[in-house]
């Protein structure tokens, strides 16, 4: 019986080629092991009422393995996120140090900030409680009645990721309608100036939601409460 030869048109190799091309290249698969992902391996005949579990076997494997190559891709664009976010908070940082007066620090809260941090908008607020706090009018400064703070963040809360929502003019002021999610960070100049919090506005809904990690907005904000404590020597 004569054995059809099967013809690549574009190639002209037969699989009589490829079959004598690898007997003398062993080394040619184990060196490209990606290519054994997309072969079909050969069933079996065993014989009647004997299952063949190679094959269900060999496709559990290539599915965790795709799996596993998921969850690595994953990993590594976790870790470029956290490392872009860390970056951008040391710029935000290292420009609020630069503040030469209290009025440029406010700026560079309230403008910088969303700029470093692509961002739309981003506001300091103090509870007004009678207490002179002897900051001047700003930009981006928003006095808030007393209560505000727990009432929106909660009794405790440090941080605070807020999705899908619509931003508060008490908190947000003209930009207010800008901000469909957002992140809240408590702050406390000290023991004797009333609370107050940062707020920073996204129009993108869903940007901040539960679950994502707020270690590094927690510290940015605990950075910034020292710094405001400094030009009002409050410390």
């Amino acid at each position: 019986m004569t054995q059809t030869r099967k013809n690549n048109p574009e190639t002209g190799l037969t699989e009589e080629d490829v079959t004598r091309w690898l007997g003398e290249n062993p080394d040619f698969l184990p060196a490209h092991p990606e290519l054994l992902d997309n072969l079909a391996a050969p069933s079996r005949k065993l014989g009647r009422g004997v299952a063949d579990l190679q094959q269900a076997l060999i496709e559990k494997l290539r599915g965790d393995l795709k799996l596993a190559r998921e969850r690595q891709r994953e990993l590594v664009d976790t870790s470029r996120a956290n490392l872009n976010s860390q970056t951008r908070i040391h710029e935000c940082i290292v420009t609020m140090m630069s503040a030469t007066s209290f009025e440029q620090l406010i700026q560079t809260i309230t403008t910088d900030f969303a700029v470093l941090l692509d961002l739309d908008v981003v506001t300091l607020c103090i509870e007004a409680d009678g207490a002179d706090l002897g900051t001047p009018h700003s930009r981006g400064l928003h006095i808030v009645p007393t209560g505000t703070v727990d009432h929106v963040m909660g009794s405790g809360r440090h941080v605070l990721l807020r999705s899908f929502i619509e931003g508060e003019p008490e908190i947000y002021g003209g930009g207010a309608p800008l901000v469909a999610s957002d992140a809240l960070a408590r702050i406390s100049i000290a023991p004797k100036t009333p609370p107050g919090l940062i707020a920073f506005g996204s129009r993108t809904a869903g940007k901040f939601e539960a679950g994502q990690a707020v270690e590094l907005l927690a510290f940015l904000a605990r950075v910034t409460e020292r710094a405001i404590r400094l030009w009002l020597k409050q410390n």
